[in-house]
């Protein structure tokens, strides 16, 4: 597996920028070109198939930034089809207990550290090029594992999911936290603040990554002041918001 350039940046205690993408290999690799350092590749709310999936990750590729997955099946032959076709990084979500997070670490690690099945002639070990025992170092060394609070269980058993051995970073989502926390897309809600606020310093003090998900620059501040260098944006919304502007200056500046 080659470099993972966000997981270096990371651990070097460095600013990473992302979006989850939906859309198109196209986009990922815009976004690549425009100075992201990584797309998330989101299988979880979207129709995004495997196929699709592999032409992202080599968009990534293509444009030198890190490939993640959203996948919404916490299972091996799940988790492991991603891997085998080159991501860098998965982020699993539903995250309600430390059992769910191990499953996670195993579906990612080779053995020892892991179950991951072994298929070295996959893409990601450049279709058997790579010596085994290479690939399985690399693939060991690079891969990004992040597990996702965002339920009321996952709250409560927040302590044990952050001390998984094995999980590089544990990223908090604002919108399913408000949702269970009451106060339904009410991102900025002091609920919701508090409660993601109440876990980075434990997630810092494990040794491990805290992430959240940001809408704007301001957003940006608040929890990078507060800790957090794993940020990610959405494609969706730069388009919508891009597109409004536009629309709006035309309308503006034109004759009806």
């Amino acid at each position: 597996m080659n470099k993972n350039s966000m997981k270096q940046k990371l651990e070097n205690n460095e600013l990473t920028l992302g979006a989850f993408v939906s859309m198109s290999p196209s986009t990922v690799e815009m976004l690549g070109w425009l100075g992201m350092d990584y797309v998330v590749i989101d299988c979880e709310h979207s129709v995004t198939d495997y196929e699709t999936a592999e032409n992202m990750i080599r968009a990534a590729e293509l444009a030198g930034i890190t490939p993640i997955v959203r996948a919404g099946l916490n299972l091996q032959q799940n988790i492991q089809r991603y891997l085998d076709a080159g991501v860098q990084g998965v982020l699993i979500p539903l995250i309600n207990n430390s059992d769910d997070a191990k499953r996670v670490v195993d579906s990612c690690k080779y053995p020892p550290l892991g179950k991951r099945g072994l298929f070295s002639t996959s893409r990601t070990g450049k279709y058997g090029i790579v010596p085994i025992i290479d690939h399985v170092k690399s693939s060991n060394d690079e891969i990004f594992i992040s597990v996702q609070i965002e339920t009321l269980d996952g709250i409560e058993n927040q302590d044990s999911i952050i001390n998984t051995e094995g999980v590089d970073s544990v990223f908090l989502g604002p919108g399913d936290l408000s949702s269970v926390l009451g106060v339904h897309g009410q991102v900025t809600h002091e609920k919701v603040k508090t409660t993601i606020e109440s876990m980075i310093p434990k997630i810092i003090d494990a040794g491990k990554i805290p992430g959240t998900l940001v809408a704007d620059g301001d957003q940006a501040k608040y929890w990078n002041d507060r800790g957090i260098n794993f940020l990610i944006g959405g494609a969706n919304k730069f388009l919508v918001n891009g597109s409004k502007q536009f629309i709006d200056d035309v309308k503006s500046k034109t004759k009806s």
